[in-house]
């Protein structure tokens, strides 16, 4: 069986791979700054210790992260003797035909690779550093207006992430994920709202306006700026499509939007 290093283990998507790859056997190690292999992107002297013996990385840039960091993890990778890197990135960054600049460091490497590109996740609207507190308080403000959003489901990303890690056929693919139709936010709500019995708003916000209140909120204004631009490409919608990578890599459809509320309002993460 492989040795598969999992790099942001404690993270949506590495949370829920780490106990699926060890389902089919893999020896898996969990790395982030937390976990007891530690794994820190401003301390490099984690990084060889990390990589020290796996086959095949699960490798999720932070997305702030420097090309130059990005091209460094992965000559390091290829020191250790790992010959399969699959990358978390982000759907729509090749719309002009190119290699995107955040993946060109594994596509070039030389090694087996495979990108996943998700779109929103559906779990966003349960995660308490992102629009948990907004659904909480009954209205979700953000820079998104009418635009959709095909959010995907983690659990998915998870499923093809392992097939990747594993199993043969994904090498030099690009999976764009998505759910199976696209929201706006104020239906993604409606549908949340629905299953818990309250009613949820959207309230659509200038970029800047929303920039300073992430800003006030403590995030850093990187960070704040990087998701305004996602949600405003939403609001002209550059999202309002739908994309076949998980039926490609796992030959079945991807989860709908209501399924996942189904599966989570019970566990009452909604309730205020």
């Amino acid at each position: 069986m492989t040795q598969i290093l999992v790099l942001g283990a404690t993270g949506k998507t590495g949370s829920r791979l780490v106990p699926r790859l060890q389902a089919l056997g893999h020896t898996v190690r969990s790395a982030s700054r937390s976990s007891a292999t530690r794994f820190d992107w401003t301390d490099r002297s984690t990084w060889d210790p990390a990589l020290s013996g796996a086959e095949a990385v699960y490798f999720v840039p932070t997305e702030t992260l420097g090309l130059p960091e990005r091209a460094e993890l992965v000559d390091r990778a290829k020191a250790a003797g790992v010959r399969r890197i699959v990358q978390l990135s982000v759907r729509g960054l090749d719309a002009d035909g190119g290699v995107p600049e955040t993946e060109a460091a594994v596509r070039q490497s030389g090694l087996e690779w495979t990108m996943l590109r998700p779109c929103w996740f559906s779990q966003d609207f349960a995660a308490p550093d992102f629009f948990l507190p907004a659904v909480l308080a009954g209205e979700l403000t953000t820079p998104a207006g009418d635009g959709r959003e095909p959010f995907v489901d983690v659990d998915d990303i998870a499923d093809v992430a392992a097939a990747a890690l594993t199993g043969d056929g994904h090498a030099g693919k690009a999976y764009d994920l998505s759910g199976p139709r696209a929201l706006t936010f104020a239906e993604a709500l409606a549908v949340i709202g629905d299953a818990v019995g309250r009613e949820l708003r959207h309230r659509h916000q200038d970029p800047a306006a929303y920039v300073a209140a992430q800003v006030a909120a403590g995030h850093a204004v990187a960070d704040a700026e990087a998701v305004a631009s996602f949600l405003d490409g939403i609001r002209r919608g550059e999202d309002d499509y739908v994309s076949t990578g998980v039926q490609e890599a796992l030959g079945r459809a991807p989860r709908p939007f209501e399924e996942y509320v189904r599966a989570t309002a019970p566990t009452g993460v909604w309730n205020p």
